[in-house]
Protein backbone atom coordinates (compact mmCIF):
# COMPACT_ATOMS: atom_id res chain seq x y z
CA UNK A 1 0.00 0.00 0.00
CA UNK A 2 2.76 2.43 0.99
CA UNK A 3 4.78 1.51 -2.12
CA UNK A 4 1.79 2.20 -4.42
CA UNK A 5 1.22 5.54 -2.73
CA UNK A 6 4.92 6.40 -3.02
CA UNK A 7 4.87 5.52 -6.75
CA UNK A 8 1.95 7.89 -7.31
CA UNK A 9 3.59 10.61 -5.26
CA UNK A 10 6.87 10.63 -7.23
CA UNK A 11 4.83 11.50 -10.35
CA UNK A 12 3.13 14.37 -8.52
CA UNK A 13 5.66 16.62 -10.31
CA UNK A 14 6.75 14.57 -13.34
CA UNK A 15 9.37 17.04 -14.61
CA UNK A 16 11.29 16.95 -11.31
CA UNK A 17 11.07 13.16 -11.27
CA UNK A 18 12.27 12.81 -14.87
CA UNK A 19 15.20 15.19 -14.22
CA UNK A 20 16.28 13.20 -11.17
CA UNK A 21 16.03 9.90 -13.07
CA UNK A 22 18.00 11.29 -16.05
CA UNK A 23 20.80 12.52 -13.80
CA UNK A 24 21.01 9.21 -11.94
CA UNK A 25 20.80 7.24 -15.19
CA UNK A 26 23.68 9.25 -16.69
CA UNK A 27 25.97 8.74 -13.71
CA UNK A 28 25.21 5.03 -13.38
CA UNK A 29 25.66 4.53 -17.15
CA UNK A 30 29.09 6.20 -17.17
CA UNK A 31 30.29 4.22 -14.15
CA UNK A 32 28.91 0.96 -15.61
CA UNK A 33 30.76 1.52 -18.91
CA UNK A 34 33.99 2.29 -17.01
CA UNK A 35 33.65 -0.81 -14.81
CA UNK A 36 33.09 -3.13 -17.79
CA UNK A 37 35.69 -1.45 -20.02
CA UNK A 38 38.38 -1.44 -17.36
CA UNK A 39 37.95 -5.12 -16.51
CA UNK A 40 37.58 -6.45 -20.05
CA UNK A 41 40.27 -4.18 -21.48
CA UNK A 42 42.75 -5.34 -18.85
CA UNK A 43 41.80 -9.00 -19.30
CA UNK A 44 42.19 -8.84 -23.08
CA UNK A 45 45.53 -7.05 -22.92
CA UNK A 46 46.95 -9.34 -20.23
CA UNK A 47 45.76 -12.54 -21.93
CA UNK A 48 47.57 -11.57 -25.15
CA UNK A 49 50.94 -10.95 -23.46
CA UNK A 50 50.81 -14.17 -21.46
CA UNK A 51 53.98 -16.12 -22.25
CA UNK A 52 55.70 -13.17 -23.95
CA UNK A 53 58.58 -11.73 -21.91
CA UNK A 54 60.15 -9.53 -24.59
CA UNK A 55 59.43 -8.36 -28.13
CA UNK A 56 62.50 -7.83 -30.31
CA UNK A 57 62.11 -5.42 -33.20
CA UNK A 58 63.39 -2.30 -34.92
CA UNK A 59 64.42 0.59 -32.70
CA UNK A 60 61.78 3.22 -32.06
CA UNK A 61 58.86 3.51 -29.66
CA UNK A 62 58.74 0.43 -27.38
CA UNK A 63 54.99 0.88 -26.90
CA UNK A 64 54.46 1.04 -30.67
CA UNK A 65 56.46 -2.18 -31.06
CA UNK A 66 54.30 -3.94 -28.46
CA UNK A 67 51.01 -2.67 -29.90
CA UNK A 68 51.94 -3.65 -33.46
CA UNK A 69 53.54 -7.02 -32.73
CA UNK A 70 51.35 -8.31 -29.90
CA UNK A 71 47.99 -6.58 -30.39
CA UNK A 72 48.13 -5.82 -34.14
CA UNK A 73 46.70 -2.31 -33.59
CA UNK A 74 49.55 -0.03 -34.73
CA UNK A 75 52.12 0.30 -37.51
CA UNK A 76 55.42 -1.54 -36.92
CA UNK A 77 58.55 0.39 -35.96
CA UNK A 78 60.30 -1.07 -39.03
CA UNK A 79 62.00 -4.28 -40.13
CA UNK A 80 64.99 -6.15 -38.71
CA UNK A 81 67.50 -8.54 -40.25
CA UNK A 82 66.32 -12.12 -39.84
CA UNK A 83 69.95 -13.31 -39.84
CA UNK A 84 70.76 -10.99 -36.91
CA UNK A 85 67.56 -11.92 -35.09
CA UNK A 86 68.32 -15.67 -35.40
CA UNK A 87 71.51 -15.20 -33.38
CA UNK A 88 69.45 -14.00 -30.43
CA UNK A 89 66.59 -16.42 -31.07
CA UNK A 90 69.01 -19.35 -30.78
CA UNK A 91 70.50 -18.09 -27.50
CA UNK A 92 70.30 -20.64 -24.64
CA UNK A 93 68.48 -18.01 -22.54
CA UNK A 94 65.53 -18.17 -24.95
CA UNK A 95 62.82 -20.74 -24.24
CA UNK A 96 60.67 -19.91 -27.25
CA UNK A 97 61.07 -17.46 -30.14
CA UNK A 98 58.28 -16.75 -32.63
CA UNK A 99 59.23 -14.55 -35.64
CA UNK A 100 56.62 -12.30 -37.23
CA UNK A 101 56.54 -10.67 -40.66
CA UNK A 102 53.85 -8.17 -41.67
CA UNK A 103 53.06 -6.52 -44.94
CA UNK A 104 49.54 -7.13 -46.23
CA UNK A 105 45.90 -7.31 -45.25
CA UNK A 106 42.69 -8.64 -46.71
CA UNK A 107 39.68 -6.33 -46.29
CA UNK A 108 41.25 -4.81 -43.18
CA UNK A 109 42.31 -8.10 -41.56
CA UNK A 110 46.09 -8.42 -41.19
CA UNK A 111 48.01 -11.18 -42.93
CA UNK A 112 50.79 -12.25 -40.56
CA UNK A 113 53.73 -14.38 -41.59
CA UNK A 114 54.90 -16.60 -38.73
CA UNK A 115 55.24 -20.24 -37.64
CA UNK A 116 52.71 -22.75 -36.32
CA UNK A 117 54.05 -21.97 -32.83
CA UNK A 118 52.13 -18.70 -33.00
CA UNK A 119 48.86 -20.62 -33.09
CA UNK A 120 50.02 -22.88 -30.25
CA UNK A 121 51.06 -19.88 -28.15
CA UNK A 122 47.51 -18.50 -28.25
CA UNK A 123 45.86 -21.90 -27.86
CA UNK A 124 44.28 -21.77 -31.31
CA UNK A 125 43.68 -25.31 -32.56
CA UNK A 126 42.63 -26.07 -36.12
CA UNK A 127 38.86 -26.60 -36.11
CA UNK A 128 38.69 -27.17 -39.87
CA UNK A 129 41.36 -28.17 -42.37
CA UNK A 130 45.07 -28.15 -41.48
CA UNK A 131 48.00 -25.90 -40.62
CA UNK A 132 49.73 -24.11 -43.53
CA UNK A 133 52.61 -26.10 -45.06
CA UNK A 134 53.36 -24.41 -48.39
CA UNK A 135 53.78 -20.79 -49.39
CA UNK A 136 50.52 -18.82 -49.66
CA UNK A 137 48.56 -21.35 -47.66
CA UNK A 138 46.85 -19.60 -44.76
CA UNK A 139 45.02 -20.38 -41.54
CA UNK A 140 42.23 -17.91 -40.80
CA UNK A 141 41.20 -16.89 -37.26
CA UNK A 142 37.64 -17.72 -36.20
CA UNK A 143 36.38 -14.11 -36.19
CA UNK A 144 38.10 -13.24 -39.45
CA UNK A 145 36.72 -16.36 -41.15
CA UNK A 146 33.19 -15.53 -40.02
CA UNK A 147 33.30 -11.85 -40.98
CA UNK A 148 35.07 -12.44 -44.29
CA UNK A 149 32.94 -15.51 -45.07
CA UNK A 150 36.05 -17.56 -45.85
CA UNK A 151 36.06 -21.35 -45.96
CA UNK A 152 38.50 -24.15 -46.75
CA UNK A 153 39.72 -23.93 -50.33
CA UNK A 154 38.81 -20.25 -50.83
CA UNK A 155 41.42 -18.04 -52.47
CA UNK A 156 41.95 -14.29 -52.22
CA UNK A 157 44.47 -11.56 -53.03
CA UNK A 158 46.15 -9.51 -50.31
CA UNK A 159 46.28 -5.72 -50.23
CA UNK A 160 49.61 -4.03 -49.52
CA UNK A 161 50.03 -2.40 -46.12
CA UNK A 162 47.56 -2.24 -43.25
CA UNK A 163 44.93 -0.13 -45.03
CA UNK A 164 42.09 -1.83 -46.87
CA UNK A 165 42.35 0.61 -49.80
CA UNK A 166 45.98 -0.18 -50.70
CA UNK A 167 47.48 -1.78 -53.80
CA UNK A 168 46.22 -5.31 -54.43
CA UNK A 169 48.90 -7.99 -55.02
CA UNK A 170 47.36 -9.94 -57.88
CA UNK A 171 50.45 -11.99 -58.77
CA UNK A 172 49.98 -14.45 -55.88
CA UNK A 173 46.73 -15.76 -54.41
CA UNK A 174 46.44 -16.91 -50.80
CA UNK A 175 44.59 -20.18 -50.26
CA UNK A 176 42.67 -21.02 -47.09
CA UNK A 177 43.72 -24.42 -45.78
CA UNK A 178 42.65 -24.09 -42.14
CA UNK A 179 40.21 -22.32 -39.82
CA UNK A 180 41.39 -21.76 -36.23
CA UNK A 181 39.19 -22.20 -33.17
CA UNK A 182 37.96 -19.20 -31.17
CA UNK A 183 40.31 -18.11 -28.38
CA UNK A 184 39.08 -14.64 -27.41
CA UNK A 185 42.56 -13.33 -28.27
CA UNK A 186 44.14 -11.34 -31.06
CA UNK A 187 44.72 -14.44 -33.23
CA UNK A 188 40.95 -14.67 -33.85
CA UNK A 189 41.15 -11.63 -36.15
CA UNK A 190 44.25 -12.58 -38.12
CA UNK A 191 45.08 -14.40 -41.34
CA UNK A 192 48.23 -16.45 -40.76
CA UNK A 193 50.74 -17.75 -43.30
CA UNK A 194 54.37 -18.80 -43.23
CA UNK A 195 57.09 -16.13 -43.41
CA UNK A 196 58.40 -17.02 -46.92
CA UNK A 197 54.95 -16.12 -48.27
CA UNK A 198 55.42 -12.54 -47.05
CA UNK A 199 58.93 -12.38 -48.47
CA UNK A 200 57.88 -13.81 -51.80
CA UNK A 201 54.94 -11.43 -52.04
CA UNK A 202 57.17 -8.37 -51.57
CA UNK A 203 60.61 -9.57 -52.64
CA UNK A 204 62.47 -10.24 -55.85
CA UNK A 205 60.12 -13.10 -56.63
CA UNK A 206 57.56 -10.48 -57.67
CA UNK A 207 59.65 -10.05 -60.82
CA UNK A 208 59.62 -13.81 -61.37
CA UNK A 209 55.85 -13.81 -60.99
CA UNK A 210 55.50 -11.07 -63.60
CA UNK A 211 57.82 -12.93 -65.97
CA UNK A 212 55.85 -16.11 -65.37
CA UNK A 213 52.66 -14.17 -66.12
CA UNK A 214 54.12 -13.01 -69.41
CA UNK A 215 55.05 -16.60 -70.29
CA UNK A 216 51.53 -17.72 -69.56
CA UNK A 217 50.15 -14.96 -71.76
CA UNK A 218 52.30 -16.29 -74.63
CA UNK A 219 50.80 -19.74 -74.29
CA UNK A 220 53.50 -21.46 -72.24
CA UNK A 221 52.93 -23.93 -69.42
CA UNK A 222 50.30 -23.02 -66.87
CA UNK A 223 46.97 -21.22 -67.21
CA UNK A 224 45.07 -18.04 -66.44
CA UNK A 225 41.35 -18.13 -65.81
CA UNK A 226 39.36 -16.29 -68.41
CA UNK A 227 37.03 -13.44 -67.50
CA UNK A 228 34.22 -14.78 -65.38
CA UNK A 229 36.55 -17.24 -63.60
CA UNK A 230 38.50 -16.45 -60.47
CA UNK A 231 41.64 -14.46 -61.33
CA UNK A 232 44.22 -17.00 -60.22
CA UNK A 233 47.91 -17.39 -61.03
CA UNK A 234 49.78 -20.60 -60.23
CA UNK A 235 53.50 -20.35 -59.57
CA UNK A 236 55.81 -23.34 -59.72
CA UNK A 237 56.69 -24.56 -56.24
CA UNK A 238 60.35 -24.79 -57.30
CA UNK A 239 60.50 -20.98 -57.39
CA UNK A 240 59.03 -20.59 -53.89
CA UNK A 241 61.16 -18.95 -51.26
CA UNK A 242 62.09 -20.82 -48.09
CA UNK A 243 62.75 -19.82 -44.48
CA UNK A 244 66.51 -20.28 -45.12
CA UNK A 245 66.75 -17.41 -47.63
CA UNK A 246 69.78 -15.21 -46.76
CA UNK A 247 69.61 -11.46 -46.22
CA UNK A 248 65.86 -11.32 -45.56
CA UNK A 249 63.98 -9.17 -43.06
CA UNK A 250 61.18 -9.75 -40.57
CA UNK A 251 59.14 -7.36 -38.44
CA UNK A 252 59.70 -8.65 -34.90
CA UNK A 253 60.21 -11.67 -32.66
CA UNK A 254 58.12 -12.72 -29.64
CA UNK A 255 60.48 -14.06 -26.96
CA UNK A 256 59.86 -16.21 -23.91
CA UNK A 257 62.93 -16.31 -21.67
CA UNK A 258 64.23 -19.09 -19.43
CA UNK A 259 65.92 -16.72 -16.99
CA UNK A 260 64.07 -13.76 -15.37
CA UNK A 261 67.32 -11.77 -15.33
CA UNK A 262 67.50 -11.99 -19.13
CA UNK A 263 64.29 -9.95 -19.36
CA UNK A 264 66.10 -7.01 -17.79
CA UNK A 265 69.57 -7.42 -19.26
CA UNK A 266 68.42 -7.98 -22.85
CA UNK A 267 66.49 -4.70 -22.83
CA UNK A 268 69.85 -2.97 -22.33
CA UNK A 269 72.22 -5.29 -24.23
CA UNK A 270 70.29 -5.62 -27.52
CA UNK A 271 70.03 -1.88 -28.38
CA UNK A 272 73.67 -1.38 -27.34
CA UNK A 273 74.99 -4.09 -29.66
CA UNK A 274 72.49 -4.11 -32.55
CA UNK A 275 70.09 -1.91 -34.47
CA UNK A 276 67.25 -3.65 -32.65
CA UNK A 277 65.46 -3.16 -29.34
CA UNK A 278 63.87 -5.55 -26.84
CA UNK A 279 60.69 -4.17 -25.26
CA UNK A 280 58.86 -5.65 -22.29
CA UNK A 281 55.10 -6.02 -22.89
CA UNK A 282 54.40 -5.97 -19.14
CA UNK A 283 56.20 -2.65 -18.63
CA UNK A 284 54.71 -0.98 -21.70
CA UNK A 285 51.16 -2.14 -21.01
CA UNK A 286 51.40 -0.95 -17.41
CA UNK A 287 52.51 2.40 -18.80
CA UNK A 288 49.56 2.37 -21.18
CA UNK A 289 47.14 1.55 -18.34
CA UNK A 290 48.61 4.45 -16.35
CA UNK A 291 47.91 6.81 -19.26
CA UNK A 292 44.38 5.44 -19.65
CA UNK A 293 43.91 5.54 -15.89
CA UNK A 294 44.08 9.34 -15.84
CA UNK A 295 41.21 9.62 -18.32
CA UNK A 296 39.21 6.84 -16.64
CA UNK A 297 39.59 8.49 -13.22
CA UNK A 298 38.48 11.84 -14.67
CA UNK A 299 35.34 10.22 -16.15
CA UNK A 300 34.69 8.38 -12.90
CA UNK A 301 34.90 11.61 -10.89
CA UNK A 302 32.55 13.23 -13.40
CA UNK A 303 30.08 10.37 -12.93
CA UNK A 304 30.24 10.66 -9.14
CA UNK A 305 29.71 14.41 -9.50
CA UNK A 306 26.60 13.82 -11.61
CA UNK A 307 25.39 11.30 -9.01
CA UNK A 308 25.88 13.91 -6.27
CA UNK A 309 23.89 16.45 -8.31
CA UNK A 310 21.15 13.86 -8.82
CA UNK A 311 21.04 13.32 -5.04
CA UNK A 312 20.67 17.06 -4.51
CA UNK A 313 17.95 17.10 -7.17
CA UNK A 314 16.04 14.33 -5.35
CA UNK A 315 16.45 16.17 -2.04
CA UNK A 316 15.10 19.44 -3.48
CA UNK A 317 12.19 17.65 -5.16
CA UNK A 318 11.19 15.82 -1.96
CA UNK A 319 11.69 18.88 0.24
CA UNK A 320 9.58 21.12 -1.99
CA UNK A 321 6.78 18.59 -2.42
CA UNK A 322 6.80 18.01 1.34
CA UNK A 323 5.76 21.63 1.89
CA UNK A 324 2.92 21.25 -0.61
CA UNK A 325 1.82 17.90 0.83
CA UNK A 326 1.74 18.77 4.52
CA UNK A 327 -2.05 18.62 4.54
CA UNK A 328 -1.96 15.22 2.80
CA UNK A 329 0.43 13.87 5.43
CA UNK A 330 -1.69 15.33 8.25
CA UNK A 331 -4.80 13.64 6.85
CA UNK A 332 -2.91 10.35 6.61
CA UNK A 333 -2.00 10.68 10.29
CA UNK A 334 -5.62 11.42 11.20
CA UNK A 335 -6.72 8.32 9.27
CA UNK A 336 -4.42 6.09 11.29
CA UNK A 337 -1.02 6.33 9.59
CA UNK A 338 1.84 6.33 12.10
CA UNK A 339 4.94 8.52 12.11
CA UNK A 340 7.09 5.62 10.89
CA UNK A 341 4.79 5.03 7.94
CA UNK A 342 5.27 8.64 6.81
CA UNK A 343 9.01 8.22 7.28
CA UNK A 344 8.91 5.06 5.16
CA UNK A 345 6.76 6.77 2.53
CA UNK A 346 9.32 9.51 1.87
CA UNK A 347 12.24 7.06 1.93
CA UNK A 348 10.49 4.69 -0.49
CA UNK A 349 9.78 7.58 -2.88
CA UNK A 350 13.48 8.42 -2.97
CA UNK A 351 14.56 4.79 -3.29
CA UNK A 352 12.12 4.19 -6.16
CA UNK A 353 13.79 7.04 -8.06
CA UNK A 354 17.21 5.52 -7.36
CA UNK A 355 16.17 2.03 -8.43
CA UNK A 356 14.75 3.40 -11.69
CA UNK A 357 17.94 5.41 -12.26
CA UNK A 358 20.09 2.34 -11.61
CA UNK A 359 18.06 0.08 -13.93
CA UNK A 360 18.01 2.61 -16.78
CA UNK A 361 21.68 3.47 -16.18
CA UNK A 362 22.72 -0.18 -16.29
CA UNK A 363 20.82 -0.68 -19.56
CA UNK A 364 22.14 2.56 -21.08
CA UNK A 365 25.70 1.71 -20.01
CA UNK A 366 25.54 -1.61 -21.81
CA UNK A 367 24.10 0.02 -24.93
CA UNK A 368 27.01 2.49 -24.76
CA UNK A 369 29.51 -0.37 -24.42
CA UNK A 370 27.90 -2.11 -27.40
CA UNK A 371 28.46 1.02 -29.52
CA UNK A 372 32.06 1.33 -28.27
CA UNK A 373 32.62 -2.35 -29.06
CA UNK A 374 31.36 -1.93 -32.63
CA UNK A 375 33.65 1.05 -33.16
CA UNK A 376 36.74 -0.62 -31.63
CA UNK A 377 36.00 -3.85 -33.52
CA UNK A 378 35.91 -1.93 -36.78
CA UNK A 379 39.11 0.04 -36.08
CA UNK A 380 41.18 -2.28 -33.86
CA UNK A 381 39.46 -5.70 -34.13
CA UNK A 382 38.88 -5.46 -30.36
CA UNK A 383 35.40 -6.31 -29.05
CA UNK A 384 33.80 -6.07 -25.60
CA UNK A 385 31.00 -8.07 -23.99
CA UNK A 386 28.12 -5.76 -22.92
CA UNK A 387 26.21 -8.63 -21.29
CA UNK A 388 28.77 -9.37 -18.60
CA UNK A 389 27.73 -8.41 -15.06
CA UNK A 390 30.49 -7.75 -12.55
CA UNK A 391 28.67 -8.55 -9.32
CA UNK A 392 31.15 -7.13 -6.84
CA UNK A 393 31.62 -3.70 -8.45
CA UNK A 394 28.14 -3.24 -9.90
CA UNK A 395 26.65 -4.52 -6.65
CA UNK A 396 28.50 -1.79 -4.78
CA UNK A 397 27.29 0.71 -7.39
CA UNK A 398 23.70 -0.30 -6.57
CA UNK A 399 24.41 0.13 -2.83
CA UNK A 400 25.96 3.56 -3.52
CA UNK A 401 22.96 4.61 -5.61
CA UNK A 402 20.53 3.56 -2.88
CA UNK A 403 22.69 5.32 -0.28
CA UNK A 404 22.40 8.53 -2.29
CA UNK A 405 18.63 8.11 -2.19
CA UNK A 406 18.57 7.53 1.58
CA UNK A 407 20.77 10.57 2.28
CA UNK A 408 18.72 12.75 -0.09
CA UNK A 409 15.47 11.67 1.63
CA UNK A 410 16.79 11.90 5.18
CA UNK A 411 15.83 15.51 5.98
CA UNK A 412 12.42 15.41 4.20
CA UNK A 413 11.67 12.07 5.93
CA UNK A 414 12.52 13.51 9.36
CA UNK A 415 10.33 16.53 8.59
CA UNK A 416 7.45 14.19 7.75
CA UNK A 417 8.12 12.15 10.90
CA UNK A 418 8.03 15.24 13.16
CA UNK A 419 5.00 16.83 11.43
CA UNK A 420 2.66 18.57 13.91
CA UNK A 421 -0.84 17.47 12.89
CA UNK A 422 -2.78 20.07 14.86
CA UNK A 423 -0.78 23.05 13.57
CA UNK A 424 -0.90 21.81 10.00
CA UNK A 425 -4.68 21.30 10.01
CA UNK A 426 -5.21 24.60 11.86
CA UNK A 427 -3.49 26.55 9.08
CA UNK A 428 -5.05 24.51 6.27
Amino acid sequence: MITKLAWRNIWFKPLNTILSIILLTSSVAIITVLILLEKQFEEKFNSNIDGIDLVMGAQGSPLQLILSSVYQVDAPTGNISFDSAKIWMQNPMVKRAIPLAFGDNYKGFKIVGTTSEYLEKYGAVISEGKVFEKNFEVVVGSEAAQKLNLGIGDEFFGTHGSEEEGEVHEHYAYKVVGIASATGRVVDNLIISNIPSVWQMHGTHEEEAHRHEENLAHGEAGHIHEEGDEHEHHIDEESDMTIDEPGMEITSVLLQMRNPMAKLTWQRIIPQNTKMQAASPAIEINRLFTLFGVGIDALRYLAYGIMLISGISIFIALFNTLKERKNEFALLRVNGAGRRQLLKLVLIESLLLCVLGFIFGTILGRIGLMLISRSSESDFKLSFNPYEFIWDKEGWLLVLTLLVGVIAALIPAIKAYTLNISKTLAYA
